[in-house]
């Protein structure tokens, strides 16, 4: 059964307290990764409706720090899915709700492998793109995946017919 993107929108909200935070009062990388890691968990199990494993985190930058206090805003959709697996593109917003301001942190991509009940991967629904982003970030997730397959050693240079196709002519 295909499945439209919208339908895997997680939007996942945190109050960063003084437990998530550096000695500076800004929210530690890894508990952002951390809760990055559940909204894009949530968004793979919405699209696929079973158990997901993470498979790969794409570069993570971090914009602007979110302070002690501030909001965090994670929103999570699949972009892309593929045989087994799925890409799940983030957008991370910070908010001060006293001044009431929102600012981008980072965004990322994770990617997410559906699981069968013996734990081994499973197909997944296709994906359907429908918004101007949607159809953009669709289009590029195979060029990420290959880059992705490259990087871990599981694909060969030449075999990337999407990425060869942005440099050779």
């Amino acid at each position: 059964m295909d499945k439209k993107a919208s339908e895997s929108l997680v939007i996942m909200t945190e109050l960063v307290l003084p437990n998530d935070t550096n000695n500076f009062g800004n929210l530690m990388g890894g508990r952002l990764m951390y809760w990055m890691d559940i909204a894009a968990a949530l968004s793979a199990l919405k699209h696929c409706a079973a158990p997901v494993v993470t498979a790969s985190v794409d570069n993570i930058s971090f914009e602007t720090p979110i302070k002690i206090g501030n909001v965090v805003h994670i929103e999570a959709k699949v972009t892309r899915a593929f045989n087994s697996s799925m890409e799940v593109h983030m957008q991370v917003w910070g908010e001060d709700a006293i001044q009431q301001y929102k600012y981008k942190s980072n965004e990322a991509y994770y990617t997410f492998v559906s699981l069968d009940p013996n734990g081994k991967p499973r197909p997944v629904n296709k994906l359907i793109p429908e918004t101007d982003l949607e159809i953009k970030l669709f289009e590029g997730a195979l060029r990420r995946r290959q880059l992705r397959l490259i990087l871990g050693g599981k694909m060969k240079p030449e075999e990337a017919e999407e990425l060869r196709a942005l440099f050779v002519k």
